[in-house]
C-alpha cells in the first residue's frame, strides 16, 4: 500500500502561539463601569512608534469626550476616554489606517 501523508494542521492551536501572530499585535478597546451610568473606555496595545497624546487628542476632537493617557507597566501607555467609545474608536483607527480592523479587539458589554 501507498504511504499517506496526512496534513498535519492542528484546528485546535491557539493563534498566538503561531510565530509572527503575538498578542501584542492586537489593539484592545474596553469599556469599564464606574458609578451609575458612568464608563469608562480604554485603549490598550497601540504601537510604541505612535504618537499616543496626539491620536488622543484626535480622540478627544473627534468623539466630544474627555480622554488621559495613563501609564501602565504591563500595557505600555493606555488611552482613557469618558463614555462609551468603542465602535467609534474602532472606526477611527481603521478610517486612519493606524491599524487593521482585524487587529482591533472590541471588548465589554
Amino acid at each position: 500500500m501507498a504511504d499517506v501523508q496526512f496534513n498535519n494542521f492542528d484546528a485546535f492551536q491557539d493563534a498566538a502561539d503561531e510565530p509572527g501572530a503575538s498578542q501584542g499585535e492586537k489593539v484592545h478597546v474596553r469599556v469599564q463601569q464606574r458609578n451609575g451610568r458612568k464608563c469608562i473606555t480604554t485603549v490598550a496595545g497601540l504601537a510604541d512608534d505612535l504618537d499616543i497624546k496626539r491620536i488622543c487628542k484626535a480622540f478627544k476632537k473627534n468623539f466630544s469626550c474627555n480622554g488621559a493617557v495613563q501609564k501602565d507597566e504591563d500595557a505600555g501607555e493606555v488611552i482613557q476616554l469618558s463614555g462609551d467609545q468603542r465602535t467609534n474608536v474602532k472606526e477611527f483607527l481603521v478610517d486612519q489606517e493606524i491599524c487593521h480592523s482585524d487587529a482591533v479587539v472590541l471588548h465589554g458589554f
